[in-house]
């Protein structure tokens, strides 16, 4: 084997070791689950619909890339969405999930040293697991960069030592944030862009969260590459339907970029790539064409954030999201608070360390929260905020 030890020694993923937590934790009434981030409010019904009327398409190979019309929604979208003009050919894919091209963008496009160095790949720190396993995959360093209340919750990839920049060929950075909830706003693109080009590195922007938001939607990283006047191909940006529209089981993403990024990723895509059947496809075109369902969906979750921020606006600490739909709530202990809240009142939440890693020097920045996804229904979200508040806040 060439790399023995690259993939046999990776760390525990969270949701084993969530699993291992509470084994002996007992709790025999009902569960609030408040831990993964799957939607759970319903998708469109003629999403069933479309798929049957396509369904003939199961009969058939579907394109590798995205059908013509699925590619022509997703530019469509851009295009209302941040006001830039994607070419649908040489300027967009479609994706099996985000996870797919967020993993596979690192195996694409991180060449194997950069000036004589094993590559660097930055990533902020809590993280979705993908990023560090990309990396790896890509032998490459994953280099995690604080995210805390210090820094807005959002890396400062500037305090990177410039010995380290010289070697990386990416950052990783997600926003909305998950699982803090807080947005890349105008001048921390254009800072981390320019930092990009000074070092020469790629920005790989996972925007999932964009269209859960409060007033005012986040603003893209392909809106500030337009402004600036920036080549595309220094950003690839990442979408999917499983939060906008409620569909994660769908598993329609895609990638959008400068038509030299999405070149090498078609490219790998053509030997690795593992497409939507055409019939789900069809399906995810017209769900992207479609902005009604969105603005329900978008509703709720506001008064979602309406409902925590009355049962824990008094919570020290307690910080209320700008989007996304997690709460990342400040404890003493991840573990322990996790396990207190399961073994008295049922509800299951993610400890923050388990998002994170640590830091030489520093403290893992996640010990100290716990994550709560707001994704059951409102009165079910509404109880298990009230036992969190109940059971580790007690007045």
């Amino acid at each position: 084997m060439l790399y023995p030890d690259r993939f046999s020694n990776l760390p525990a993923h969270a949701w084993p070791r969530l699993r291992a937590l509470l084994r002996d934790a007992d709790w025999d009434g009902d569960v609030i689950q408040m831990t993964i981030g799957e939607p759970k409010h319903a998708f469109p019904a003629w999403v069933t619909d479309k798929i049957v009327e396509y369904s003939e398409g199961f009969n058939s190979y579907p394109p590798n890339d995205g059908s013509p019309k699925l590619k022509q929604s997703i530019s469509d979208w851009i295009k209302r969405r941040y006001g830039v003009a994607m070419d649908p050919e040489t300027e967009v894919m479609a994706l099996n999930g985000t996870r797919e091209g967020l993993y596979n963008a690192i195996v694409a496009l991180s060449p194997e040293t950069k000036n004589g160095q094993k590559p660097a790949v930055l990533m902020p720190n809590p993280f979705y697991q993908v990023y560090m396993i990309a990396a790896i995959s890509g032998n490459a360093d994953p280099i995690m960069v604080n995210a805390t209340e210090a820094t807005g919750h959002l890396p400062n990839f500037h305090d990177v030592p410039t010995d380290v920049l010289a070697r990386t060929t990416a950052a990783y950075i997600c926003s909305p944030a998950n699982p803090q909830g807080a947005v890349a706003h105008y001048d921390y693109w254009a800072s981390l862009i320019d930092l990009a080009e000074t070092h020469d590195f790629m920005i790989l922007a996972d925007e999932c969260y964009s269209e859960i938001y409060r007033d005012s939607p986040p603003i893209g990283v392909l809106e500030v590459v337009e402004k600036l006047g920036t080549d595309r191909n220094r950003v690839a940006v990442f979408h999917s339907l499983s939060k906008r529209s409620n569909l994660p089981g769908l598993r329609s993403g895609f990638i959008a970029s400068g038509a030299d990024t999405i070149r090498e990723v078609k490219q790998l895509r053509n030997y690795a790539g593992a497409p939507l059947p055409l019939p789900l496809q069809q399906a995810a075109a017209a769900v992207w064409d479609d902005e009604t369902h969105v603005q329900e969906n978008r509703a709720m979750y506001l008064e979602k954030y309406q409902i925590a921020d009355r049962i824990l606006g008094n919570v020290p600490g307690y910080q209320s999201p700008e989007a996304g739909f997690f709460l990342w709530l400040p404890v003493d202990d991840d573990e322990a608070a996790a396990v207190k809240l399961w073994r008295e009142t049922g509800v299951k939440v993610l400890p923050g360390g388990y998002l994170a890693q640590d830091v030489p020097g520093e403290e893992n920045p996640g010990k100290t929260y716990i994550r709560v996804a707001l994704v059951a229904p409102k009165d079910e979200t509404a109880r298990g905020l009230e036992l969190i508040r109940d059971c580790l806040y007690p007045a």
